[in-house]
């Protein structure tokens, strides 16, 4: 008989949001046992307001939709996703999805700076032979960014949440787990920063190079081979490097921006799975539903009816 792994039990929306409920069981604000967190639950929408941070929060969201507006940007976040945003910049904040039904429920969770830099340290100390990495980033200390809400966030967040409910517990094992969290986010956050250099990176640099066709023809069958090709290095050379620069390799840092684009072209809600599949480039439909529920935790057409019928109302603001 086929055993399931840990997380096919672990992680579920619905898990998450007992999680919150069970903190929040009314309307309002709430401090929780640990320093810095703090969950939010609201009935219906709430007018824009503005905050500021003093160091780097995660804000995660298990039911409705909230808009953050930092330095004209707007940055929408749902079940799906997680935003992190870092300090000393004020933002403004809108709850843009909720209902006494389906109320409002999130947390925000405080990181210390002293921990942001031990798990960076350690992601540079991995990679310190790629000279692109070593290049100081100041725009990611200022900016806020919005990430995908993997199984593997999810369930850092799941672990550490429950492990907040006895003292032995939250001493031994919540640190633990929150190291986790810092290191899946900084991770996601390096990712985006590298596609967004990408475009701007000199064409000295084969991988940026390479990241910015990916980006451009994404619906087109893309292997090692090809993108090697166009770095003119061997396939093993060019895996290496890019391992090195992305810490990821080639296939897979490809599959996240292929269901990343899927995720955007589905909330869009004008293309069928087929479609949206072809659009991403994937020639079998049902390899994309497999990894697409691999990812997000639902198949493509579950999202897709939750969508049309509401419980998940998260078409992009025009």
């Amino acid at each position: 008989m086929t055993m399931a792994s840990p997380l096919e039990f672990r992680i579920s929306s619905g898990d998450l949001i007992a999680e919150l409920k069970s903190r929040a069981p009314e309307p309002g604000i709430i401090e929780c046992e640990w320093p810095g967190l703090t969950v939010y639950r609201f009935d219906q929408p709430v007018e824009p307001l503005w905050e500021e941070v003093s160091q780097l929060h995660l804000c995660v969201i298990a039911q409705g939709r909230k808009c953050v507006t930092q330095n004209d940007r707007e940055l929408y976040y749902d079940p799906f996703t997680y935003l992190a945003i870092s300090g000393n910049r004020p933002f403004r904040t809108e709850i843009i999805e909720a209902s006494p039904a389906k109320p409002f429920l999130s947390f925000g969770l405080q990181i210390e700076p002293d921990l942001v830099r031990q798990v960076s340290s350690d992601i540079l100390l991995e990679r310190e032979t790629a000279a692109f990495m070593r290049e100081p980033a100041p725009e990611v200390a200022t900016h806020g960014f919005v990430s995908a809400l993997d199984h593997h966030m999810m369930d850092a967040i799941l672990r550490f949440l429950r492990s907040l409910e006895t003292p032995t517990d939250r001493r031994v094992l919540a640190p633990t787990y929150l190291k986790e969290i810092v290191y899946r986010a900084l991770q996601a956050e390096q990712y985006a920063l590298l596609v967004e250099r990408a475009a701007s990176e000199s064409a000295s640099n084969p991988v940026s190079a390479v990241i910015a066709y990916v980006q451009e023809h994404l619906a087109e069958p893309l292997t090692v081979s090809d993108m090697a090709e166009r770095a003119f290095m061997s396939p093993s050379a060019f895996s290496h490097l890019f391992r090195d620069v992305t810490g990821k390799s080639p296939y897979q840092f490809v599959k996240e921006l292929r269901l990343n684009r899927s995720r955007e072209l589905l909330i869009e809600n004008v293309h069928n799975v087929t479609e949206i599949s072809n659009a991403v480039g994937y020639r079998s439909t049902s390899h994309f539903i497999n990894e697409f529920r691999e990812r997000y935790g639902m198949t493509p057409r579950a999202c897709g009816e939750a969508l049309s019928t509401g419980d998940l109302r998260m078409k992009r603001a025009q």
